[in-house]
């Protein structure tokens, strides 16, 4: 019995200590399994932290070692070192760079190419200075018989010479290197003030206007040099929703060559606009951005991502979230051509006045069709409905009549009277489809130079 109680516990003893080697065993392997995925992790942090490196080297090294494809060497030769190497960075940055920074940096770049070429537009005037005094003669007292013998004296205001004083700011870009700056009309509609000038490098420059557009907000100013870096003028009519904008200028006249970027929200829009004195005009075909254009913005560029100058920002919507307009640069151009060439803008006129016809038009006034615009006169005497002497006038055109299409294109929602006959040129020949008592007709119409 004795024995094999021994035998029993000798058994046990081995059982224990084979348990415990097991036991350790299994942490052993379970450090080990651990520090494995520990290793293979961090290495796969290192591989794709340097996954442009290690591509580019091993696609050099296959590349030295083959025959690259016939479009690039004919004959089958191996590759030169130094090709592969381009190639292979060429291969490299195509496969990892970063649509956004991409972007980013060609917006830079815009900025770069651009800025130069804008400036800010300060307004100066000689306004009245006063001063205060007193005068002994005007005391007063307020409280009468309660308080007698109380004399208080009014301070006094008088007018003691003039000093300059800024009185508005806007922007505008130079169109040549002579010293040629496009802005908006109402920028420099005043005439009794003076108007400066500030390049983005700082310098200044006495401005003088050239021309003011009767039919858009856009002017042309002058100043005295040469070498002046200049915008390329883009193209308008291929411009599509959503498309990357950059706006610069002057913002709040305050902070010279501000940048804001956005996007194109909408196109041929048509809006009221008001310069803050009560004086309104109608905006027909500009563009809708919501890059930031504040005020003093007006007159700067709009940009597209070429550095071309796609539209002259004009407007904004007061109390709203970035909903800014622009003049877009087809309808600027012919403008800046004319003053170019003779000295001031010519623009090509009709000669009637008119209210666009539309269908709630139509059902009020019980009129045949429901676009066009009908000829009509204004509530003053001298709002004459055809100028006479006028293009209009010598083509036969008279009160009540309604001009359905111009060369051929309908006159309603999309197209305007305005805008068609904006995008013609002086002495053009332009058919107008008439409708005269109830009858159309087809009448032709040599458009003349606008008056001052």
């Amino acid at each position: 019995m004795q024995k094999d109680l021994i035998k029993q516990k000798i058994k046990g003893f081995f059982k224990q200590e084979i348990k415990l080697k097991l036991n350790a065993n299994t942490r052993y392997l379970m450090v080990g399994v651990a520090s494995s995925l520990v290793t293979v992790f961090l290495l796969g942090i290192g591989v794709w932290h340097f996954r442009a490196q290690l591509f580019g080297y091993f696609a050099t090294e296959y590349l030295k070692s083959t025959s690259i494809a016939p479009s690039k060497l004919a004959g089958g030769e191996k590759v030169p070192e130094e090709t592969a190497t381009n190639l292979i960075a060429e291969i490299v940055d195509t496969k990892i760079e970063n649509p956004d920074k991409k972007q980013e940096n060609t917006v830079i770049d815009t900025v770069k190419q651009t800025n130069p070429a804008v400036v800010s537009i300060i307004i100066t005037k000689e306004v009245p200075k006063y001063e205060v005094y007193n005068d002994p003669n005007q005391n007063s007292n307020p409280f009468g018989d309660l308080l007698p013998g109380f004399k208080f004296n009014v301070p006094q205001y008088r007018q003691n010479g003039t000093e300059k004083k800024e009185v508005g700011g806007g922007s505008g870009f130079f169109v040549s290197s002579d010293g040629l700056i496009v802005t908006n009309r109402h920028v420099v509609g005043a005439d009794n003030v003076e108007y400066t000038v500030y390049t983005n490098d700082g310098k200044k420059y006495d401005a003088k206007v050239i021309a003011r557009d009767q039919v858009l907000d856009i002017a042309l100013i002058k100043v005295t040099g040469s070498g002046f870096p200049h915008l390329k003028l883009g193209n308008s009519d291929n411009l599509e929703v959503g498309q990357t904008v950059v706006a610069i200028g002057n913002a709040l006249a305050e902070f010279k060559n501000s940048v804001s970027v956005g996007v194109i929200s909408g196109l041929s829009r048509s809006i009221t606009a008001g310069d803050g004195t009560g004086t309104t005009e109608l905006l027909d075909k500009v563009i809708q951005t919501d890059a930031a254009i504040n005020p003093g913005n007006s007159g700067g560029p709009l940009l597209n991502l070429a550095s071309e100058v796609i539209g002259v920002n004009v407007a904004v919507v007061q109390g709203s979230e970035n909903i800014g307009f622009a003049l877009p640069i087809n309808s600027v151009r012919s403008a800046i051509d004319s003053v170019k060439a003779t000295g001031k803008i010519v623009r090509p006129y009709l000669g009637i006045r008119y209210v666009a016809i539309n269908p709630e038009m139509k059902a009020k006034n019980n009129l045949t069709v429901d676009y066009g615009v009908l000829v009509k006169s204004g509530n003053n005497a001298n709002e004459l409905a055809v100028v006479p002497g006028s293009p209009a006038d010598k083509a036969g055109i008279v009160e009540n009549d309604i001009i359905l299409e111009i060369d051929g294109v309908k006159l309603g929602e999309n197209t305007s009277l305005a805008s068609a006959i904006r995008g013609k040129k002086v002495g053009n020949v332009v058919p107008l489809r008439v409708l005269h008592k109830g009858v159309e007709k087809t009448i032709y119409v040599t458009l003349e130079a606008a008056k001052d």
